[in-house]
């Protein structure tokens, strides 16, 4: 892998990145439906050694890089996860597993935080047992979460647990918070499902109605409400789904701003959903990050402005949202130069309101979802 020969911040271009996250496999036991992995992940390339990942490492916070994450797939599947640990607090990061708990053990939390890992965040897919299952694609998925949501919390870990909410939990909200708190969670992100990867194919089996939305997130403010009055330690987070949104989200703080994944093949992304679009991104195993970061075509793509057509270059909240999300603006338009259509100005608005007006008129099971598999990403990227 190259090295780079100069960590200067070449003059007039973007301040470092703040948050690697290092994507180290698509390989995972489960099969969510809403997987914000690329469809054709069977298809990509060898992963990156733990030399390689090491090289990442260093380079990054050379560049100024803080925050490390280590996700997937799920992460738990590579077996040096812990010398990867180890070496990145080493380096000096401060470092985050986001984990499906499958495939996670006492001993091995106990080895985690012996090699310096400061943050674990366990993810479910339902409060409910069999919900749970069947989306995981596995029926013993709820109970191993459960022990090793338990295991991190005896290790002394902040208790940090992430439900994707979609229309077919979301009216369990008060069970999943419940749960929550049963865990003795510190902090709990209720993230309404956003549409990448398998979560787009899935959209019209996924995407909640406006009056499900609303219901949850104002029983979720009651909560909140409840347990400031008691000065309970959990926080609430609950995040909205763009399509509900008539604003768009300043995506990554901005593209190529704050913000590098690096995939497990070694391509470099400015979003972890990035890879979709039809630009070329740069590779660890051609270039150096210092090179990948400030220089390449793919980071400075739609950095700044100047690459905005209308509305959007005209728009007084452009430095706010930074016309929002360029993979949304593809995947809905098939152009990511485009305004994102979550915006009320948008041309391409119609999209967002027809969407939710299917999701009123929606119907369908669990059963009738695509679920993320090597089998199915294979037929996907044949047909």
């Amino acid at each position: 892998m190259p090295s780079s020969g100069c960590n200067s911040k070449p003059e007039n271009q973007p301040g470092p990145p703040f948050w690697l996250l290092a994507e180290l496999t698509y390989r995972c036991p489960l099969q969510c439906p809403y997987c914000s992995n690329p469809l054709d992940f069977a298809q990509q390339g060898e992963e990156l050694t733990t030399a390689q990942w090491i090289e990442v490492f260093r380079q990054a916070r050379a560049l100024g890089a803080a925050q490390l994450g280590f996700s997937g797939g799920e992460p738990l599947v590579r077996q040096d996860l812990e010398e990867l640990i180890r070496a990145a607090r080493e380096l000096g990061y401060y470092t985050n597993l986001i984990t499906s708990g499958i495939g996670l053990t006492e001993a091995r939390v106990e080895a985690f935080k012996d090699a310096g890992l400061d943050h674990i965040q366990v993810s479910f897919q339902a409060a409910d047992e069999a919900v749970n299952n069947l989306l995981a694609g596995s029926r013993k998925a709820f109970a191993q979460k459960l022990a090793m949501a338990r295991a991190v919390k005896a290790a002394g870990y902040p208790m940090v647990l992430n439900f994707v909410t979609h229309r077919h939990n979301i009216d369990q909200i008060e069970r999943i918070i419940e749960l929550c708190l049963e865990l003795e969670a510190d902090f709990v992100e209720l993230a309404t499902c956003q549409f990448y990867g398998w979560a787009e194919l899935n959209r019209a089996g996924l995407l909640p109605t406006r009056a499900q939305l609303e219901r949850a997130e104002r029983i979720t403010h009651q909560y909140r409400a409840k347990l400031a009055a008691e000065k309970h330690p959990c926080k609430l987070i609950f995040v909205t789904p763009d399509y509900y949104e008539e604003r768009p989200k300043a995506c990554m703080n901005g593209w190529g701003n704050l913000f590098l994944d690096i995939t497990p093949d070694g391509t470099a992304l400015p979003c972890h959903s990035a890879r979709q679009l039809p630009v070329r991104f740069p590779n660890v195993k051609e270039h150096d990050l210092h090179y990948i970061w400030y220089e390449s075509f793919g980071f400075n793509r739609f950095r700044g402005y100047d690459w905005m057509p209308e509305p959007c270059r005209s728009c007084d909240e452009k430095e706010k949202d930074f016309g929002g999300c360029r993979c949304q603006a593809f995947l809905l338009t098939g152009d990511a130069r485009n305004a994102d259509p979550v915006c009320a100005k948008s041309a391409h608005h119609g999209q967002i309101l027809a969407a939710r007006e299917e999701a009123d008129h929606a119907a369908g099971t669990l059963e009738q979802l695509t679920y993320r598999n090597e089998r199915t990403s294979k037929i996907i990227c044949r047909a």
